[in-house]
């Protein structure tokens, strides 16, 4: 059996005088032996992250049994990085990388489009949807792109072209996910 308690995030530092007390989510799984269907280990797995990020407590009676373990290449190689296509997520070696709308999309369509470098133009039309916008909108987001990847080469510019997917981009996209 796994207890996992999230309690209410605290209350901003500005009113540090007022005690908030708030609800707690207790979610208990009754797990029998052997090994866990695909998507209660997944299940498992992001509210151990939850609790890893300090926002819960995650306790069981079995550990081995009830955390599974993250897959090596997640944890091994911290420049791999890994787009969860299902749950619009991003990960880079072990952590997730915050991206907004745009970015994510961005990041998509090149990963799913290598070797082709595509004008402001196309990248405003495929990723975006419509053409009318300033053409260096799509500068400003391959930059925040570049900015949030920091360390890792992901977007190669071309110049007086446009964009592509870099070459030594360590880039995989997992639709199941």
């Amino acid at each position: 059996m796994s207890v996992v308690a999230i309690p209410a995030r605290p209350h901003p530092v500005a009113r540090p005088n007022r005690q908030r007390t708030g609800p707690t989510l207790t979610i208990t799984l009754d797990l029998t032996p052997g090994p866990l269907s695909p998507r209660l280990a997944r299940l498992v797995q992001l509210l151990g992250e939850l609790a890893e990020s300090g926002e819960g407590q995650m306790s069981a009676t079995d550990t081995a049994a009830v955390v599974p373990e993250p897959p090596p290449a997640a944890t091994a190689d911290f420049d791999h990085v890994r787009i969860l296509a299902g749950s619009r997520a991003v990960r880079r070696g072990g952590r997730v990388v915050a991206l907004t709308r745009i970015e994510y999309d961005l990041l998509l369509f090149l990963a799913e489009h290598p070797r082709r470098v595509f004008t402001r133009l196309q990248l405003l039309s495929n990723v975006w949807g419509y053409e009318h916008a300033v053409l260096r909108t799509v500068d400003v987001h391959v930059r925040r792109l570049r900015a949030k990847l920091d360390g890792v080469e992901v977007v190669t510019t071309v110049h007086g072209v446009g964009y592509r997917l870099a070459d030594e981009a360590r880039i995989s996209v997992d639709h199941t996910r």
